[in-house]
């Protein structure tokens, strides 16, 4: 199974409480932080949100 890797770039300082619970929900809380996570329809959706804020990697 594939596997993403997310990097917080840019703080969500300023926007809506959903997109913060979104980055919350990823394990994003620190600027420049990454995390790699399973490619799934949850994940795909709360990285598609929030992807402005994000630098995204696909891993096989």
């Amino acid at each position: 199974m594939a596997k993403l890797k997310v990097k917080l770039v840019k703080s969500p300082i300023g926007y809506p409480k959903d997109q913060k619970a979104a980055l919350k929900a990823l394990g994003l809380t620190k600027l420049q932080k990454e995390k790699v996570l399973p490619d799934t329809p949850a994940v795909r959706g709360n990285v598609r949100k929030v992807a402005h804020l994000l630098q995204v990697e696909v891993l096989e």
